[in-house]
């Protein structure tokens, strides 16, 4: 996560260098958007059927050679396939459908909340570490270096796999188990989910999620080079995020114990129109700057934990990597819009206005769809000897 949330970054080098108009990367990156989406259902029925270890692999290797050929590719078609399909594709073998899922299918349902908050918290730390990291190599050494960087960066998760090799046998086991207990296929609960008016609320608050965060990733750090901030403010803010999100997650996946998971997702989504409807009318200061991503950080992927959370309590665990995967599809369809529309905008009208009114108001709709979801109330736990 931290090698996928700073692609902005490159946004103007690559621009600057090759000649590819920021449309043309915009919708390279889009595209990117789209993938990682789309892959994460596939990834996670490949995940569920066969074991996560093999799809990390496979997506470690993919994420290295998509950000490995980057630097060789000098037009928005070479652009479009290493960052836009492989290394978005490897990325998504790696993702919160793959991990939530396997952390899910080892833990008691009150665990599971918090275990997702865990995992999220790490994707942020991923972005804290890697946006100030990643400007400061193309800074000092072009934005080539800083995608090679990252490609051996990639490399190094296969090490961390290890010890989800050593337990997938058991992992197996218990995924045999559960579904000799459940007798019930992947095709049947797809269709039970698909008829699910709660699950698809779910899908369309998730959409305006990843049309936020893509925008932002995307663009958020042109933008306010456009207010007269320097790149290094740009990569800062995108560390900041990450580090408040980390604050976020935990924080969600704590109350996602104790409180209905709709009501929190609804309160993430009303505070993230009202953020950026501040943002819109403050003094584009460093500092602001700076308190502005800290409290965005604290909402910007706290939806993951809540969503994963309602995910499971609907449909059970045994295929939520398939189905928390596909409303990670429906995240990014909102993510590929977010991404190719600002660049579309900012062509067209040179500035991001109109874009962050879109995000307003999908943000307000967001906390809307998700009140009338059929989510159980939560029931207090017998205490255990």
């Amino acid at each position: 996560m931290g090698v996928r949330q700073t692609t902005g970054l490159f946004l103007l080098p690559i621009t600057q260098t090759t000649g590819v108009s920021i449309v043309a990367m915009s919708f390279a990156l889009a595209v990117g958007q789209f993938v990682f989406g789309a892959a994460q259902p596939v990834f996670g029925a490949v995940a569920d059927k066969f074991g996560a270890p093999k799809v990390i692999i496979a997506g470690s290797l993919l994420l290295a050679l998509g950000a490995a050929l980057t630097p060789l590719m000098t037009t928005s078609a070479g652009l479009l396939l290493t960052m836009g399909v492989i290394a978005a594709a490897g990325a998504a073998a790696g993702s919160f459908s793959i991990l939530i899922g396997i952390a899910s299918q080892r833990l008691p349902a009150e665990k599971r909340s918090m275990a997702s908050g865990i995992i999220n918290a790490g994707g942020s730390i991923g972005q804290f570490v890697f946006a100030p990291l990643v400007q400061f190599i193309i800074g000092v050494a072009g934005w080539a270096s800083a995608m090679f960087a990252t490609a051996f960066a990639a490399l190094l998760t296969i090490p961390l796999v290890l010890p989800l090799i050593r337990s997938a046998k058991s992992a197996a086991s218990n995924a045999v188990s559960t579904v000799a207990a459940g007798h019930i296929t992947l095709s049947s609960q797809l269709r039970e989910a698909l008829r699910n008016p709660s699950y698809l609320y779910l899908h369309a608050g998730f959409f305006t999620c990843g049309f936020h965060i893509a925008f932002l990733v995307t663009h958020f750090p042109s933008d306010l080079q456009l207010c007269g901030l320097t790149p290094n403010v740009a990569a800062n803010s995108l560390g900041l995020i990450g580090l408040f999100n980390v604050v976020g997650s935990l924080g969600i996946g704590w109350l996602g114990q104790r409180y209905r998971m709709k009501y929190l997702l609804a309160w993430v989504y009303a505070s993230r129109a009202l953020m950026i409807a501040v943002y819109l009318v403050m003094p584009k200061t460093a500092l602001n700057i700076y308190i502005f991503a800290a409290a965005l950080g604290v909402t910007w992927l706290a939806t993951v934990p809540p969503t994963a959370g309602l995910v499971g309590k609907l449909f059970g665990t045994r295929y939520l990597a398939t189905l928390f995967g596909l409303t990670l599809f429906s995240h990014q369809v909102g993510g590929f819009l977010g991404a190719w529309l600002g660049g579309v905008v900012l062509s067209e009208t040179n500035s991001y206005q109109w874009m962050w009114y879109a995000d307003i108001a999908l943000a307000l709709l967001a906390a809307i769809i998700n009140l009338p979801i059929r989510e159980q109330r939560l029931q207090a736990q017998p205490a255990t000897a």
